[in-house]
């Protein structure tokens, strides 16, 4: 007999309800999927999905997927228990930093975290306890540029503004493309429908990008744009609202400061300056400043094209700029903040401690800055490769694969095959977790519960859903969040008092599990009952916490502040009764409203205003107009390199999906039929693109969508390394992307890798030259 289950999709960030039907097996097979489908009755998607959810059978069923501790081993991978897994975990990790240095042990936290409940909340307690500086994520290979900016202008990493799509009449588009990733840092069911419906109720979508991209064909507007030029377009465009539009000067200075001194800065950026730079005519420029400005309602948007590229943190501090200015930040149709049911910015935003910080340290061989205790994944390499103190010997990975997904993705591989040992939490044997001396696999994807507690926080409407566990986890397997407790309370115990102090708190824990806390949290957000109103499941919750956090000393701050936020009266003015249980009775989720502006109540600098001209930025600008020259050259058979996604892939474990990967060749190099005439290359013909780092060679496929002098290359592909266990991903092999950018080639801020823009040659295969290639491949395997 069929049975309906009503989930969230978390394999991207769109947050698309889903409805699985299940049947009994056969005796011995237990429950099956029969179909993934679109939840019409979901509030938030309207029935939406994309070909993606079909990966959540098929990651729950894929034969190639982990389950059990593995360990490296001269015969091989061989199968451990749990206890001896976290034995040898716990006794390598304090070896190498009883010999070298508590900070001689790295972390790095991959893309898929944030999509599991259990692992955003227990990732950071493991992290902190290891009591290292080397800490590194995929946020420096993605939106960090963006957060850093909501640092600088309104005081807190999370206080990103969000385009209210639903109701703008211009939106202008940067370096995105929803149609292929769904939105990201704007999450919404059916993100495209939202985009088309402002052109059907009369509105404009102008897509700048290098490429005519999948969003641009659909939405019709697109303007060729030149890779990591940016910059330079956003500059000239303020300059234009500056000098010839009519700004509400009064009101941007009763919400912002620093007026004056963007105008100084953007005062050399004219059209006429950049025009050749960004390969966009003057008077085109001109006229988008314009019709901007006279828009009603009009927001700007950028995302992975704008941050990741040498001035991409300058350019994410721009394009907020240009919202202010024409007066739509805070502005229903513009760009607005939520109010999500976990609300991380009010439960943090009492504490400067945690609402972020950049530049506290530098790592230790370059020099590049911190950012909210990470930093960035360029430099992780070099920290393995570069002997003297500080020097890392041991890495823990979670949902990371940085082989394929960080820059100079083959130093990448050497570094980690160096380790002295290598702890990775993850599903796969993946290109990177073949490098780990143990494996500790958490369960599937439909196994646990699910809320998108980061998602929400980036939500285009106010909701919440919460998605219990479809299946059972097959005996003596390990969720994440069990796995990163049981890591975190070892590491913390040192001692015979810690030990039994750190083992309280952990049978605490594994009472309450994610779903007391999240019930909790959900209770102390703004949809929730005051504190004399908990519930009992988090009454329960917040006694037990309160017992836990009263075992820390007094002076410790995070601990301090979560007691306060417990017993804190009354919490909010908005109480709905918003509760786990409530969310339960509601299995396609709630929908709590439409954003309303809300900076004066959110915003968290101290004068309570926009900071429009901070510091680094100015600098950063002025820098960046210094080398308005030197981005006109060209060398012969030089290419600027961008990336580019699929609908049908978000990161390179979705590649073991057949129904996500089967189909014709993705990892192929499109360009332009001139540039295609140029080279003497036709469709399909091999070409060997060449950096700095590294070489790649993969076919051609001519397409009239590209920029001339632009090549875009697939992110994820790979599979070609030896030691691996992903059967369908070696059939798609592809190369990697990630092979020839440099981790040099950072953004000048705040150090993310810079993935678009790197200048790479590009030279037809010769049958000798891919007769040596084909050789060097064979000694390389």
């Amino acid at each position: 007999m069929s049975q309906a289950h009503y989930r969230t999709c978390n394999l991207c960030e769109a947050m698309c309800g889903v409805v699985i039907h299940t049947e009994e097996g056969l005796e011995g097979e237990g429950v099956r999927i029969t179909s993934v489908k679109g939840d019409q009755n979901d509030p938030f998607s309207r029935g939406h999905i994309c070909a993606k959810a079909i990966a959540l059978k098929t990651l729950q069923e894929d034969p190639d997927r982990l389950r059990y501790p593995m360990k490296r081993t001269t015969d091989g991978w061989q199968e451990i228990s749990w206890q001896q897994a976290f034995d040898e975990v716990e006794q390598g990790i304090k070896a190498v930093q009883a010999k070298y240095g508590r900070h001689a042990v790295g972390f790095y936290v991959g893309n898929p975290t944030v999509h599991n409940l259990g692992a955003t909340l227990f990732v950071p307690p493991l992290m902190a306890a290891l009591h290292s500086k080397n800490k590194f994520s995929a946020t420096s290979v993605d939106q960090l540029p963006h957060m850093l900016a909501a640092l600088q202008m309104f005081g807190h990493q999370l206080l990103l503004p969000i385009p209210d799509v639903d109701n703008t009449d211009f939106m202008l588009m940067l370096g995105a493309n929803p149609a292929a990733s769904n939105g990201s840092l704007m999450t919404g069911g059916d993100i495209m429908g939202r985009i088309k419906g402002i052109q059907q109720r009369g509105g404009r979508v102008v897509v700048l990008d290098p490429r005519r991209t999948e969003t641009a064909q659909q939405v019709g507007e697109h303007i060729f744009i030149k890779p990591a030029s940016d910059v330079y377009f956003l500059a000239a465009l303020l300059h234009v609202l500056f000098k010839e539009t009519t700004l509400n000067k009064a009101a941007i200075e009763q919400q912002a400061l620093g007026l004056e001194m963007l105008e100084l800065a953007v005062e050399s950026f004219s059209p006429e300056r950049v025009a050749t730079v960004t390969g966009i005519e003057a008077a085109v420029i001109r006229q988008l400043a314009h019709d901007f400005a006279k828009a009603e309602r009009a927001v700007c948007y950028g995302r992975m094209g704008v941050c990741t590229q040498e001035f991409g943190g300058v350019s994410a501090w721009l394009i907020n700029a240009i919202n202010v200015v024409t007066g739509n930040l805070d502005k229903v149709g513009g760009a607005l903040f939520n109010h999500p049911a976990v609300d991380l910015v009010g439960l943090t935003s009492s504490s400067p401690a945690l609402r972020g910080s950049f530049n506290r340290y530098q790592s230790r061989v370059r020099g590049l800055p911190e950012f909210n205790g990470e930093l960035p994944v360029a430099v992780l390499a070099e920290e393995i490769l570069t002997e003297g103190k500080g020097q890392i010997k041991a890495l823990i990975t979670h949902a990371g694969n940085p082989v394929l997904s960080t820059p100079n993705g083959q130093q990448v591989d050497q570094a980690l095959a160096s380790l002295d040992f290598m702890v990775a939490i993850d599903i796969y044997l993946n290109e990177t977790t073949r490098h780990a001396h143990i494996i500790l696999p958490p369960t599937g994807v439909l196994e646990h519960g699910h809320y998108d507690l980061v998602f929400n926080i980036l939500a285009v409407r106010n909701v919440s859903k919460y998605s219990p566990p479809l299946l059972t986890p097959p005996d003596n397997t390990r969720h994440d969040w069990q796995i990163l407790l049981e890591l975190a309370a070892r590491f913390n115990a040192n001692n015979a008092k810690e030990k039994w102090l750190w083992q309280g708190i952990k049978r605490i824990v594994e009472r309450l599990q994610p779903e007391g806390i999240l019930d909790l949290l959900l209770q102390l957000g703004p949809y929730g009952q005051l504190p004399l109103g908990l519930t009992p499941v988090a009454a329960q919750s917040s006694q037990l916490l309160i017992k836990a956090l009263n075992a820390f000393p007094p002076t410790h701050g995070v601990a301090r502040q979560l007691k306060q936020l417990l017993t804190a009266t009354p919490l909010n003015g908005k109480a709905q009764g918003l509760s786990l249980a409530k969310l339960k009775a509601n299995p396609h989720g709630l929908d709590l409203g439409a954003l309303q502006p809300s900076l004066a109540e959110r915003i968290c600098t101290p004068d309570r205003k926009v900071i429009l001209a901070p510091h680094l930025y100015l600098a950063e600008l002025s820098r960046a107009f210094t080398q308005l020259n030197a981005h006109q050259r060209r060398e012969p058979n030089q290419f600027l390199l961008i990336g580019r996604r699929h609908i049908r892939s978000n990161n390179s474990w979705l590649h073991n999906s057949l129904p996500l990967i089967k189909g014709k060749n993705r990892c192929t190099a499109m360009m332009n039929q001139a540039d295609a005439s140029a080279l003497a290359v036709n469709e399909g013909d091999m070409i060997r693109v060449k950096s700095r780092v590294g070489d790649i060679t993969l076919p051609v496929e001519i397409v009239d969508d590209m920029m001339t002098g632009v090549i875009s290359i697939p992110h994820g592909f790979g599979h070609h390394r030896q030691g691996t266990q992903l059967s369908i991903a070696e059939g798609k092999a592809g190369v990697s992307m990630n092979d020839i950018t440099d981790e040099h080639y950072v953004d000048g801020i705040s150090g993310t890798a810079a993935l678009n823009g790197l200048a790479v040659t590009v030279l037809p295969m010769t049958a000798k030259t891919k007769a040596k290639k084909s050789k060097q491949i064979d000694v390389l395997n």
